[in-house]
């Protein structure tokens, strides 16, 4: 029974690579549209909703609106649409689900009241984006 388990551990690393490397573009998609704060937090041994939560900033609801568009017509064009989407067009706290990464974008007030962080990350979970 343990081999069977390592075996299916072998597995799944590569697929969590792919999840991986698509929150790192979707980072890098938000990076380019100067978000700020750009986290991605490993959360798959702490919920079955997803693997990965990327977390960001934006300074106004202009620009968490235009950071959401950006995330969404960018992927939409590589022929990848999310589940769904909350909050977008509000412009405090956009919520972007893509199945295995779910993206969350704050404006500065709503990141400080929500502190998804403190929540979901435990030290060695989660990695600050650097471009």
């Amino acid at each position: 029974m343990a081999e069977r388990k390592k075996a299916a551990n072998r597995k799944a690393e590569p697929q969590k690579s792919e999840q991986r490397q698509f929150a790192e573009k979707i980072c890098a998609l938000l990076s380019a549209k100067k978000a700020e704060d750009i986290l991605i937090i490993d959360v798959a041994e702490k919920t079955t909703l997803c693997d990965f939560f990327v977390i960001a900033s934006g300074h106004s609801s202009t620009q968490v609106k235009a950071l959401c568009d950006h995330v969404e017509e960018k992927l939409s064009a590589e022929g990848v649409e999310p589940r769904r989407t909350e909050g977008t067009r509000e412009g405090r706290w956009g919520v972007i689900d893509y199945g295995d990464v779910i993206v969350h974008i704050f404006n500065d007030e709503s990141r400080l009241f929500y502190h998804l962080e403190r929540l979901w990350q435990d030290g060695e979970n989660a990695t600050a984006y650097k471009d």
